[in-house]
């Protein structure tokens, strides 16, 4: 696996960093992915290391020993790991239920929404806009101690797989939709807590100044 990663990285014109997707209420994502991040930082200690970590939840369980496996994966994470992102079943379920309306969610449902949140938060490295950052500048103005990087995600719209029907919607729509817990991707209410950094990325066409006056 090192050996693939290090040909790919070769391939590289300037690597930015590496992001890993893995569940830690397995025996796999918890023990042979927390392995390869902490020998990746060895391989690599200057770049960003950016998981998309699925989080075990009471309610949507597979194994009994669930959280043993992620009470001891936290620590590489909060270790090895620069930023991670904080997702479980639960949260991905009561999405699909909910609001895309889908009787019988497949695996294939949840990883969808994953794949969304993963190419949300990547396109301002990927494409031209008014205000692009990187996973280093992403994680210098949302970190404010070394070891708090562990973020929830919000996404809208939500949209089902081979979804056509799409609706324009306004940036007082998008901003009021991005902070509702029903769009967060852990079920965890975020108006029972405090924000201590938050980061909102859009993408589209529309005005920095609509966004700025939501934002501020």
């Amino acid at each position: 696996v090192l050996d693939v990663i290090r040909k790919e990285a070769e391939s590289c014109d300037c690597i930015q960093g590496f992001q890993l997707c893995h569940s830690i209420g397995g025996g796999t994502g918890s023990g042979m992915g927390t392995l390869l991040m902490s020998k990746m930082r060895e391989e690599y200690p200057d770049r960003m290391m950016m998981t998309f970590s699925v989080v075990p939840s009471p309610k949507v369980s597979d194994t009994v020993v669930e959280p043993y496996n992620a009470t001891l994966s936290v620590h590489q994470l909060v270790e090895n790991a620069d930023e991670c992102m904080i997702l479980d079943n639960e949260a991905l379920y009561d999405i699909c239920f909910r609001t895309l309306k889908l009787t019988t969610p497949t695996f294939g449902d949840l990883n969808h929404l994953i794949s969304a949140v993963m190419s949300g938060i990547t396109c301002c490295l990927r494409f031209p806009g008014q205000l692009n950052a990187d996973l280093r500048k992403l994680a210098t103005n949302l970190i404010p101690f070394p070891r708090l990087h562990f973020f929830m995600v919000g996404f809208c719209p939500l949209t089902s797989r081979g979804s056509q029907q799409y609706r324009n919607l306004s940036v007082p729509e998008l901003s009021q939709q991005m902070w509702d817990a029903k769009n967060m991707m852990c079920a965890a209410d975020p108006r029972h807590g405090r924000y201590l950094t938050a980061s909102a990325l859009f993408r589209g066409r529309m005005s920095t100044k609509e966004v700025d006056e939501q934002m501020l």
